[in-house]
């Protein structure tokens, strides 16, 4: 299967990786800055000739291509997958997949109309730890849900947003809610709920004052099914991240995630004696992008075969991106925001102080 990347910066080695660990092709690596291109072709000792500055240039220069992974910055997401689209490409999107709420549905109303299949790379939906909780869930093993509790707690230093200009920015990025959070905030939603009645947030800046956006946020959620939750995501731990947390407490059972991407299980009791036997395979990450990119990559793989949705789809992007865009509408409005959200945007955020 013929494979080609769009967008070679922080994240690209780990989709060239899962490219390559699943037997694709890679047919061509774009990026305006053709070095960044060159550099991660030399790194993965792949023929320099596969490097292109535009992305539709490659694809006219080379063979058919299956499928493209988009890793470029956030705010040229919905653009770019749309030029896929236009072009016959099924699409394998970086998150979040778009910075609001119309252009996702554009998405995914486009790739519907075209049979085209349209996958978002929330890798941590496929972590063992995250598979096994599920599992339990859908078992019914936690019986009702009373409350769950997710924690991000990182560290990005000045560094880190001085290495790309698009960082924390309302246009093309949004803050550590939406950039290293989201995926935290879709395990939540995706293990105790997934459907939200409403939320209340609260949003500061207190580390990063050279910045627009937040880097600490609050949010307290009611879900459809009863369980409240709590959300905590910040940027500013000192130095080093900390960790990602995940708290799931039901009245037959209670599970807790850990490590520093939720990668384990810290906890696991459950009133059911099968389910509190499972056997506990933790997983060793080297980075907090985890190892689920080979295991999206595989999925996405079979799905164009199959002509399938991918197990995560641009649905589940969207609702990611909508989790996020609920914290900056109820800080705006100071006000409870209602599920589902019909329109919602970075871009609202813009001018509003935050301290």
């Amino acid at each position: 299967m013929n494979y080609a990347l769009i967008g070679c910066g922080r994240i690209a080695p780990f989709h060239i990786k899962s490219a390559l660990d699943n037997h694709l092709a890679v047919m061509g690596l774009c990026d305006k800055d053709i070095s960044k291109a060159q550099a991660l072709a030399k790194q993965f000792n792949l023929n320099p000739a596969v490097c292109y500055a535009d992305f539709e240039t490659m694809i006219r220069s080379i063979p058919a291509v299956d499928f493209v992974s988009i890793a470029t910055d956030s705010g040229s997401h919905h653009d770019i997958v749309m030029q896929a689209f236009g072009m016959n490409l099924n699409v394998l999107c970086e998150k979040p997949i778009a910075l609001n709420l119309d252009d996702a549905d554009e998405m995914i109303s486009t790739a519907g109309k075209k049979g085209l299949i349209f996958g978002a790379c929330q890798q941590n939906r496929l972590n063992n730890a995250t598979i096994m909780v599920k599992k339990a869930v859908d078992a019914g093993a936690f019986g009702r849900i009373s409350n769950a509790a997710v924690c991000i707690r990182w560290s990005r230093d000045r560094s880190y947003y001085a290495n790309d200009s698009w960082r924390g920015t309302w246009e093309r990025d949004g803050g550590t809610l939406m950039n290293q959070c989201i995926h935290g905030l879709d395990l939540m939603r995706y293990l105790a709920g997934p459907d939200i009645d409403y939320m209340y947030a609260i949003l500061g800046n207190r580390e990063h004052p050279y910045l627009p956006v937040e880097d600490i946020g609050i949010g307290v959620f009611k879900f459809r099914n009863g369980a409240v939750a709590t959300a905590e995501g910040t940027a500013n731990v000192y130095k080093d991240n900390l960790e990602e947390t995940l708290t799931i407490i039901g009245e037959k059972g209670t599970v807790k995630l850990g490590g520093q991407v939720a990668e384990r299980i810290d906890f696991w009791q459950f009133k059911d004696p099968d389910i509190n036997s499972w056997k506990i395979e933790n997983q060793k990450f080297s980075s907090v992008y985890g190892d689920g990119h080979v295991r999206i990559f595989e999925d996405f793989k079979d799905a164009v075969c199959s002509h399938r949705q991918p197990f995560v789809d641009g649905q589940a992007g969207r609702n990611a991106l909508e989790t996020v865009l609920a914290f900056y509408e109820s800080y705006k409005t100071k006000e409870a925001v209602y599920f589902p959200l019909k329109h919602g945007s970075t871009l609202a955020m813009k001018g509003i102080q935050l301290t």
